[in-house]
């Protein structure tokens, strides 16, 4: 006879509640030894304790290389000689709509070559990027949905041009924990800020613990990367008394209230401070490595931030999102040619040092690399318009029916070129690749079925990819 009425709710218990309620708790304490075998301590029910994805891949931590503004594919990794042919002549048929007008043919003032045994075209201005052009798949067939930037750096960042989600970061720390307690599993590097701000690297509705820790890679002092890193009145043994009475208080608190995620990623946000005190200092000091490896990224902040980059996925740290600089220093509508190189100058060289450093480390094969911005650029001359540009007739608009995006390590095929946009570069025309193909790819490198990996909110699963989205298994080696 059963003698316990079926109750629906049960159906939708978390492991970690089904845990805590069998046996009086006892099954989350066992837990607690299975993961942490060494320490049965709070920490160890951490929401950041790693976890297994959905199956075994190589891929076990991301470095997104963000080139905010939009950089032109046309320019960098997307020859087009056709352009040459039309210069100064408008092209065969209506320019495509984007944000301003544009008018005729503007080739690209740099020169392609081919690199390595793939025979891949790469422009002159990222020739050391493209020396390790045999480890990268080189996507030409991306497009987006709106050419402006702030629904464009949403969708890339979080699945979702207009409504409040959790950005890819945080799905990634959500799905796999961090290897470190001792240092956020998300941090997100920027010289100041790029358009959106926060929003680039929320947690939506997921619980606080997993949002990007923002660092402004514009200082270089310890103490003004990370604010308050260094408590200066107490010393750490006072701190973890005051922290243990605050957890007791917290604890009494939270068990009158139920599902009060906000106040779990408080308490750990106060851990996870008091702990990063202990290793901050080394992973954001990059003063520590090897003058010769100092050199191989350079002096400026690219390489420096870079450098940390790979230090902090050396670390344990699950996604590390460098951006390029503040604001949306690509988006070149004037004197493409001069901005580009500039732009170019600055990242080349510590991207390519950081393929070659994570290769030599043995890292690239559990590192996913991705580099690419929000959208691209036409392959047209924009057009004069008051108050928005300064009316040179030698820069691009932003593109969102054609870009490229590259994506290195991690399980991806190297030498590889997936898609294509027209003879022009305007349309992704070949092997079409939408933002959520894209993400549901990533997803699958890091060994996530997309539409698995889900929160329940407000009565919803929703996942990063929403609705959408096909994994593209040519780019997967």
């Amino acid at each position: 006879m059963n003698h316990h009425a079926f109750n629906p709710e049960h159906l939708g218990l978390t492991r970690r509640e089904f845990l805590n309620r069998c046996g009086m708790g006892f099954g989350a304490l066992g837990m607690a030894g299975l993961l942490e075998p060494d320490s049965a301590s709070a920490a160890s029910l951490s929401p950041l304790t790693p976890k297994l994805p959905h199956f075994p891949v190589k891929a076990k931590r991301v470095i997104h290389l963000f080139m905010n503004g939009g950089p032109s594919h046309v320019d960098t990794f997307d020859p087009k000689p056709a352009l040459d042919k039309y210069a100064g002549k408008l092209l065969p048929g209506e320019n495509l709509k984007t944000e301003r007008k544009t008018g005729a043919a503007f080739p690209s003032p740099f020169k392609f070559q081919k690199y390595g045994k793939s025979g891949i075209e790469v422009s002159e201005i990222f020739s050391n990027v493209a020396q390790h052009i045999d480890d990268i798949a080189v996507i030409r067939s991306m497009h987006a949905d709106v050419p402006n930037h702030e629904p464009s750096l949403l969708l890339m960042n979080c699945g979702e041009a207009r409504q409040i989600r959790p950005s890819f970061g945080s799905w990634i720390n959500y799905g796999l924990g961090t290897l470190n307690q001792n240092l956020p599993g998300f941090i997100s590097m920027c010289p100041g800020y790029p358009i959106q701000e926060s929003q680039n690297w929320q947690c939506g509705f997921l619980p606080g613990v997993y949002q990007g820790t923002y660092i402004n890679t514009r200082e270089t002092r310890l103490e003004k990367l990370i604010e308050n890193i260094e408590n200066k009145r107490l010393p750490l043994p006072d701190q973890r008394r005051q922290l243990d009475l605050l957890k007791q208080i917290n604890a009494r608190h939270a068990q009158q209230r139920s599902n009060e995620s906000q106040l779990e990623s408080r308490i750990e946000s106060f851990e996870l401070a008091y702990r990063m005190q202990m290793e901050a200092s080394d992973a954001f000091d990059i003063s520590k490595e090897p003058e010769h490896v100092r050199k191989m990224y350079g002096d400026g902040t690219q390489g420096r931030q870079i450098l940390i980059a790979r230090r902090l996925i050396e670390r344990g740290v699950r996604f590390v999102q460098v951006w390029h600089g503040d604001g949306q220093p690509w988006d070149n509508h004037d004197d493409i040619a001069v901005n580009h190189r500039n732009l170019a100058n600055q990242c080349d060289r510590p991207i390519a040092a950081l393929l070659s450093d994570l290769k030599q480390r043995g890292l690239l094969d559990e590192t996913l690399v991705i580099w690419g911005g929000e959208f691209g650029r036409t392959p047209t001359v924009e057009l004069p318009t008051p108050g928005s540009n300064a009316g040179k007739i030698n820069g691009r608009d932003h593109n969102h029916h054609g870009f490229t995006m590259w994506l290195a390590g991690g399980g991806v095929r190297g030498g590889y070129v997936h898609g294509a946009t027209d003879e022009f570069g305007f349309r992704a025309a070949e092997k079409r690749m939408h933002v959520h193909d894209l993400h549901a790819t990533l997803l699958r490198l890091l060994g996530f079925d997309h539409e698995k990996l889900t929160f329940r909110s407000a009565g919803r699963d929703f996942r990063l990819t929403d609705v959408h989205g096909n994994v593209v298994k040519e780019l997967i080696a």
